[in-house]
C-alpha cells in the first residue's frame, strides 16, 4: 500500500536540493567592502595598522582586550608592536584616529559576523561618522 522506500528516497532527494546551495557556498553573504580612503588615513606617510591587516581582521578584539587590562589594571599605556614601534593604547585615540567612521568600518564587518561588541559601554560613540 505504502511504498516507504520511496517516499525517504523522495525526502533524501529534497533534502540534499534544499542544502546544495549551502554545501557549494552560495548561501553565503559577500563580506563588506571597507573603505581605508578616509582623511585621517591619506595624511599617514605609512599607511599601516598597529599590527599586519591578517591579525587584525583576526584578533583586533583580542588586542584591545590586552590593552584594556594594561591600561585599567597594570597602568601601561604605550603598546610596543611587533616591529617594536609604539603606539597609544586607545581605542579612540589610536583606532579611530585612522578608522574614523564607526558605521562603515565597524559596525560594517561585526553586523555581517553576527557580533555586538562591548566597546561602546564604556567608550564615547564618534559623533558625525567621519568619512
Amino acid at each position: 500500500m505504502y511504498s516507504g522506500g520511496k517516499i525517504f528516497a523522495g525526502l533524501g532527494i529534497f533534502l540534499v536540493l534544499l542544502t546544495l546551495p549551502f554545501w557549494y557556498g552560495k548561501g553565503r553573504t559577500a563580506p563588506p567592502a571597507l573603505s581605508l580612503d578616509t582623511p585621517e588615513i591619506r595624511k599617514l606617510s605609512v599607511k599601516k595598522c598597529v599590527e599586519p591587516t591578517p591579525y587584525m581582521k583576526a584578533s583586533h578584539m583580542e588586542l584591545l582586550d590586552r590593552w584594556r587590562d594594561a591600561v585599567v589594571r597594570d597602568g601601561r599605556h604605550l603598546y610596543a608592536n611587533h616591529e617594536g614601534k609604539n603606539f597609544p593604547m586607545s581605542l579612540s585615540q589610536t583606532c579611530l584616529g585612522c578608522h574614523s567612521n564607526k558605521e562603515k568600518f565597524c559596525d560594517a564587518c561585526h553586523s555581517y559576523s553576527g557580533v555586538k561588541p562591548n566597546c561602546w559601554a564604556c567608550h564615547v560613540v564618534p559623533k558625525g561618522g567621519g568619512t
